[in-house]
């Protein structure tokens, strides 16, 4: 393909000026996909991927290219059909856009105001429109994440503070918000371990979480989450006074099939009696399962089923997640680029977000993003959806940007 002269776009990766201008612009914008579609840059290097889906199409027409050739280029044209469709897609509705704004303003000063309204509300709609195509295209433009398809274990652990339940509280509130997620985005919720706290609140608790695009949606809430609040029992609630507290959440991707051997020989069982809510057989007989994995001290529990062999199974099943997980964080380690503001960092120390009960305020710190309505959040329907939207679109800007540098540091000698 390189002797057809394309393949990769020269003309944008050939100049110093185009990672400096970019990273500058990336810097100081922040903002969502449509900015990033409107960079001089990234327009360029998409009109270059269109004509060169023109080229290769053409080429695909024609009798002197041999079998192994049209294997290569029917490769190409597939990853670049997409791309160059919605690339149109998107000029097509500016152009609308750039047709409709010429009209509001004749209709503005003639002072139609009903005509002009229905202009403006069109208008409106094709904005909403450019944003989802723009979103789209750079799904298209950059690699996907080989997991972001996989079922999860999510798991959430009360942290400790000074004062008495506030975590365990808000560890149960934050796993019911993850459960009402589930099912708003009709996936299944398993429960596979629960530890409740003596006072109503939550210590520990883990679930399977199986559906669409689960770990895409759910990768960037592992971490630690922090609440400040007044408790609404004890002493300090009397004194009104703000404690602070936290939890973490840990979210690994289970591929469904998962080739983590095991030796038996390596392995710790231990049953005990299950407690908590769960059944009339709580606390009756020894069905719930302890597995220790004995050279990385690993341990996973489940209770949640009749069954001590349904337990262990599922037990299992969620320690070769673990020891999944273990190898993917050595490879991410590995693999890890210089951008220090990757989202995908899993480091379960970072504190990723705050709850602010007293200010009614959710701040993200990751992308800078306050949202209102805490109870809103926590119902784990709509509010949090779009919280987490917004974490997926900041991710996938910087996936365009890290996409765009490497491409042109590995074609322009990493100028």
């Amino acid at each position: 393909l390189h002797s057809w002269g394309f393949w990769r776009p020269k003309s944008l990766l050939d100049t110093t000026r185009f990672t400096l201008s970019f990273k500058s612009w990336h810097r100081k914008n922040h903002q969502d996909s449509r900015a990033l579609w409107k960079h001089e840059a990234v327009q360029k290097y998409l009109e270059t991927l269109s004509k060169e889906y023109q080229q290769v199409s053409h080429l695909l027409n024609a009798d002197s290219i041999n079998d192994f050739e049209q294997r290569t280029l029917r490769r190409r044209c597939a990853h670049l059909s997409p791309i160059a469709a919605a690339f149109q897609e998107i000029k097509e509705a500016e152009r609308e856009v750039q047709e409709l704004e010429a009209m509001c303003r004749e209709l503005e000063s003639r002072d139609e105001k009903q005509l002009l309204e229905l202009a403006l509300e069109e208008k409106e709609t094709l904005d909403k429109q450019i944003n989802m195509l723009c979103r789209k295209l750079f799904r298209l433009l950059v690699p996907k994440e080989k997991y972001d398809r996989s079922h999860v274990i999510l798991e959430v652990t009360a942290g400790r503070t000074t004062g008495g339940d506030i975590c365990q509280q808000f560890t149960k509130e934050m796993f019911e918000m993850y459960q009402n997620y589930a099912d708003y985005k009709h996936w299944t919720f398993d429960i596979v371990n629960y530890t409740p706290a003596e006072i109503g609140g939550l210590h520990h608790a883990a679930a399977h979480i199986s559906g669409d695009d689960v770990y895409r949606h759910l990768k960037y809430e592992g971490g630690t989450h922090r609440v400040q609040r007044i408790p609404e029992t004890g002493l300090s609630s009397r004194m009104q006074r703000i404690h602070t507290g936290t939890m973490s959440v840990i979210v690994l991707p289970q591929p469904e099939e998962v080739d983590v051997k095991v030796n038996p020989k390596d392995l710790r069982i231990d049953t005990f009696r299950a407690k908590g809510a769960g059944g009339q057989h709580v606390n009756k007989t020894d069905s719930a399962v302890r597995i220790v994995h004995l050279p990385t001290g690993l341990a996973v529990e489940c209770q949640q089923e009749r069954s001590q062999q349904m337990n262990k199974e599922i037990a299992l099943r969620t320690l070769r997640a673990k020891l999944y997980q273990q190898i993917l964080e050595k490879q991410l380690s590995q693999e890890q680029s210089a951008r220090k503001l990757q989202l995908g960092t899993r480091a379960q120390s970072e504190r990723i977000r705050t709850y602010n009960f007293t200010q009614d305020r959710v701040t993200d710190h990751r992308i800078s993003y306050d949202a209102r309505n805490i109870k809103e959040i926590l119902s784990g329907k709509e509010a949090l959806d779009k919280l987490i939207n917004r974490l997926l679109e900041f991710a996938e800007i910087e996936a365009v940007t890290e996409y765009l540098e490497n491409l042109q540091a590995s074609e322009g000698g990493g100028c």
